[in-house]
């Protein structure tokens, strides 16, 4: 009798088995992972979620895919482009929900909120940038949809930096506020400046560790944004065959315009070109400078390279 009651003891109190999760690097919870518990717990149930649905059958839904980043990769030309394929509801703007916590404290249903109405279908996609390079982005994304398909965009990671400057260059210069030369952020004390934002921007293979440890490899579709500059049509098959869409998109949906020097697109006899703002010239800087900085990505490419089982045609 004494041993049934021991064992009956035993079944109670014995924890339960937790399902395994990726590592996470800091032991200690921060305010943002408890934020986030919060929000998981309130979205969690299917219930929770009100259905936007448009009398002609679509409705709000969260995304499928999602476009990470790179900033200055060529994001708004691969939503833009992916956009051609009747399958695909693309949302306009950049959500920014899982990198700002104003945004993330709001929870899923003002995601879904963001998104833009599509059918049954349909592919919903949202690109945000700057998703790439925050480190709590991943487990964030993980959380909310385990078999997420993700798209990022790369380019060579020193025309990435020289883009980076120019968008913030010509923002100041709109707001009629100086701004200094790309000199003075990738010099300091006769060095490369290797603190400078947009070069940690530039670092891959740091940024693609993390969200390796979430997501598998075969999840995260890497676009060449040099080659989608040059040669569209390729790389846009390659992302149809990645989403497991139906090969719509052609090479007539594609032409160069001479007079803005890069690709636009024709959409049912329609043509339309990407904001002026892309495509803008780059300053012109040193040609050593400019050695420095090849010299500086060559050691973190080549560990993108191996970490990706990829190369690309880098400086």
């Amino acid at each position: 009798m004494a041993a049934f009651l021991l064992g009956t003891v035993f079944l109670i109190v014995q924890p339960q088995i937790v399902p395994s999760r990726p590592a996470i690097n800091s032991n200690a919870e921060t305010s943002s992972q408890s934020v986030q518990r919060e929000l998981l717990k309130k979205t969690s149930q299917k219930n929770d979620f009100k259905e936007n649905i448009h009398s002609n059958g679509s409705c709000q839904q969260l995304p499928q895919t999602i476009i990470i980043g790179v900033r200055k990769g060529g994001t708004r030309a691969l939503l833009e482009m992916l956009s051609l394929h009747p399958d695909i509801a693309a949302a306009e703007s950049e959500v920014h929900f899982f990198d700002w916590e104003d945004h993330y404290r709001n929870g899923l249903q003002w995601y879904i909120n963001q998104m833009p109405f599509s059918y049954p279908h349909q592919i919903t996609v949202e690109k945000t940038p700057a998703y790439f390079t925050s480190s709590k982005v991943p487990e964030r994304v993980y959380n909310m949809n385990q078999s997420m398909r993700l798209l990022l965009i790369l380019r060579d990671p020193s025309e990435r930096v020289l883009s980076d400057y120019t968008q913030v260059f010509y923002n100041h210069m709109q707001k009629h506020k100086p701004y200094p030369s790309i000199e003075q952020f990738l010099i300091k004390d006769g060095e490369l400046n290797v603190g400078y934002k947009a070069i940690n921007r530039s670092l891959y293979y740091i940024h693609m560790q993390n969200w390796l440890k979430y997501f598998p490899l075969d999840h995260i579709h890497i676009v060449d944004g040099d080659k989608l500059i040059k040669d569209p049509f390729p790389e846009i098959e390659k992302v149809e065959r990645f989403l497991k869409l139906s090969p719509q998109i052609n090479a007539s949906n594609f032409y160069f315009n001479k007079t803005k020097g890069f690709y636009c697109l024709r959409d049912s006899g329609k043509e339309r070109c990407l904001h002026e703002s892309k495509g803008r010239a780059h300053p012109q800087v040193d040609t050593q400078l400019l050695e420095k900085l090849h010299e500086y990505f060559h050691e973190p490419n080549k560990k993108f390279f191996e970490l990706v089982g990829r190369t690309f045609d880098w400086h």
